[in-house]
């Protein structure tokens, strides 16, 4: 593990290591970064001591890349089991990458490939005042605490507990258990939901499962489609 008290973005900064043949398990932490990212290049910037920010170094090599979807989305079961066993705050996912309290975003997931390696970000806000409406922290929810290292300890090892199970299982979420948690977590499943596609297109439909890729699967009046990358919006 490398902690350092800032930094552009801890994914950029590891992904730059995996490409120089960094050993699968680094983990970067930074108190505060500057030029932080979330999915399709969005902007995450957090301030000092006010977020919980680092990135994992994966290999999953043994694993079939058509299964790598679910990084993501094991990644939010640790995080959103971690958060709720130190914190006592309820946390739940919305596919493919955010974790909720309450009517909040409370933090995000950021998987990015480098050749054979998969580098994940995560980043959830701990104190302070949040940039967007729509965003929430610990704080804001009343967590039985807001300290980072005791949060950051408890999600490597959920991290590295389900990670171990997926990866042992050739990357099979159904016989690990991985895919039932998951469901178990996720907010999006059973709601009616609006999908924005790349390259502009909608869907819109009823959520109802994940298939074995990771793809969310969303059921319109003709057919059910699997959405490998979009942004979901809950609507009712």
């Amino acid at each position: 593990m490398r902690v350092v008290a800032e930094t552009g973005s801890t994914n950029a900064y590891v992904l730059a290591l995996a490409h120089a043949g960094a050993p699968e398990g680094l983990v970067l932490a930074a108190d505060s970064q500057t030029a932080g990212r979330g999915r399709l290049g969005r902007e995450w910037i957090s301030r000092p001591g006010a977020a919980l920010t680092f990135s994992v170094l994966l290999r999953p090599a043994p694993v079939p890349q058509s299964t790598w979807g679910w990084v993501p989305l094991l990644t939010g079961v640790a995080v959103a089991s971690a958060v709720s066993s130190v914190t006592a705050v309820l946390a739940a996912l919305k596919w493919p990458n955010d974790v909720l309290a309450g009517d909040g975003k409370l933090g995000g997931i950021l998987a990015e490939r480098a050749g054979g390696a998969i580098v994940v970000g995560i980043g959830l806000n701990v104190t302070g005042g949040m940039p967007v409406p729509t965003a929430t922290s610990l704080q804001a929810q009343g967590a039985a605490t807001t300290d980072r290292s005791a949060l950051l300890a408890a999600i490597l090892a959920s991290l590295g507990d389900w990670y171990g199970r997926w990866r042992g299982s050739a990357g099979n979420a159904q016989s690990c258990g991985l895919r039932a948690e998951y469901l178990a977590r996720c907010a999006t499943i059973g709601r009616t939901v609006r999908v924005d596609l790349p390259g502009g297109a909608t869907l819109e439909g009823t959520a109802t499962g994940v298939d074995r890729a990771g793809r969310l699967l969303v059921a319109s009046a003709t057919r059910v489609t699997a959405v490998s990358a979009g942004d979901v919006v809950h609507v009712r």
